[in-house]
């Protein structure tokens, strides 16, 4: 078996990073929050910004490598399955960008707990499509 670093690597290496900041930045911040909010009133909302200013632009990047990577498929080879799957991960990608804005804009913390587990669970169900639509 030989081993190279071609354009097929890059793009697969970027949509992975992508989504392993987003996905796993979400899991990871959720699980400083008790603490963080032991640091002050005003923390979580710091935290919280911080955390936007690496999470966005690293959801930019597997949207844009999740389209390179779909300009890439040859769809008359796929099954309807496959398709559907897809499909059904492309939503759950756009449920998890906009539910992850509306959590910026919760004015209440039912609100922003809400938004941020409807958020993490479309991450997830899209990641777990995604590893299924390459296996």
């Amino acid at each position: 078996m030989d081993f190279s670093i071609d354009d097929t690597t890059i793009r697969i290496f970027l949509h992975l990073l992508g989504v392993t900041v987003w996905v796993g930045g979400q899991i990871v911040l959720g699980a400083l929050i008790p603490v963080i909010r032991r640091l002050g009133e005003d923390a979580p909302r710091k935290a919280a910004r911080q955390f936007n200013r690496v999470a966005w632009p690293f959801f930019g990047l597997a949207v844009v490598t999740g389209i390179w990577n779909t300009a890439e498929v040859d769809f008359d080879a796929t099954t309807t399955g496959w398709k559907a799957a897809l499909f059904v991960k492309l939503i759950l990608v756009a449920v998890s960008g906009v539910t992850a804005w509306m959590h910026t804009r919760a004015r209440n913390a039912a609100a922003r707990g809400a938004f941020a587990a409807a958020t993490l669970l479309a991450s997830l169900g899209a990641l777990l499509l995604g590893t299924g639509l390459v296996t």
